[in-house]
């Protein structure tokens, strides 16, 4: 995380800090968040030798979700932050599978709202087939984790 920090701030980002050993990133990036974002993802791959996709919320969009999220106070609610917005009907399809453990599942813009009921352990929910069925990428945050980067951010 200490490299991913002084790859953040050599791009121009300030305020720069992680969270938790998982790449959660909270900066101010320079002016354009998108060219931060393309510029923060060629820099990953050149420096570790592979992609990851950068998706950024802004401490606002992540507060939203969490008041809007689906599920209530969910147990095991999760945020999966897309990259994109799915295709409508794709997102109705997807939320109305069965995946044999109880998830509930609703696409809320360009987040994905999960309710593990028993927990994210036995899903067969993957990264995979949730970019298959909805055509868009994603990363996913618990409810307690996406609330203290709130909290950070406004630190």
């Amino acid at each position: 995380m200490a490299r991913l920090r002084e790859i953040a701030s050599g791009l121009g980002a300030v305020d720069v800090s992680t969270y938790i050993a998982s790449g959660n990133l909270l900066c101010t990036p320079p002016a354009d968040p998108a060219e931060f974002d393309h510029a923060l993802e060629q820099a990953i791959s050149d420096e570790f030798g592979y992609f990851r996709e950068v998706i950024s919320r802004t401490p606002d969009e992540i507060d939203a979700a969490l008041s809007a999220f689906a599920f209530g106070e969910a147990r095991h609610g999760h945020l999966y932050f897309l990259t994109d917005t799915p295709d409508a009907e794709a997102a109705e399809a997807f939320c109305a599978r069965d995946f044999g453990n109880g998830e509930r599942l609703a696409v809320v813009g360009r987040d994905l709202h999960i309710d593990y009921r028993d927990g994210a352990g036995a899903t067969k929910l993957t990264p995979k087939l949730i970019e298959r069925a909805l055509g868009v990428t994603g990363t996913a945050r618990n409810l307690r984790t996406s609330a203290a980067l709130v909290e950070r951010a406004g630190a």
